[in-house]
């Protein structure tokens, strides 16, 4: 008499294994998903003008408080440009990571970096008016990469 033994707890424990080995990372691979988490903590940005928060961004309600103001022809000191986490700590960024300004108006105001990319820079005032500014963490090569982060526009008085 020949005995029948049952080979599906065997194959379904191979293709278990399989399905696993698959799905895991091997150590000596690459993690691709690094890349997109780099700027995930940030949760918002702080703009500090002089040593005082003039205007801080909170992601969560999309809400700035603060507004930026210069007057026709003049310049403000560096402002610096922070982003922080939900708790309003600075985060860490990589060294792929670059600021992009954009002003809705720039006959009103402009923004100029010291140096394509830096965390901060001087607005200069144009002509009276009022405008908005963005702020947008970027992650690859200065001037080509892509948004990891945006803010809603931030109201802009020139006066």
């Amino acid at each position: 008499m020949r005995h029948f033994k049952p080979r599906l707890p065997f194959a379904l424990l191979t293709a278990g294994i399989l399905v696993l080995t698959a799905c895991s990372d091997s150590a000596t691979e690459p993690d691709d998903h690094d890349e997109e988490e780099h700027a995930e903590e940030v949760e918002g940005v702080t703009l500090t003008l002089s040593g005082q928060t003039v205007a801080s961004y909170d992601g969560h309600d999309g809400a700035w408080t603060g507004e930026l103001e210069v007057e026709p022809g003049e310049e403000t000191a560096h402002i610096s440009v922070q982003f922080v986490d939900d708790d309003g700590r600075a985060v860490r960024l990589d060294s792929d990571l670059y600021l992009q300004v954009d002003i809705a108006n720039e006959s009103v105001a402009e923004f100029e970096q010291d140096t394509p990319g830096e965390f901060g820079g001087h607005l200069h005032g144009g002509m009276e008016g009022d405008t908005e500014i963005t702020f947008s963490l970027m992650h690859g090569a200065v001037g080509s990469g892509h948004a990891d982060f945006v803010t809603a526009p931030l109201h802009v008085r020139v006066r």
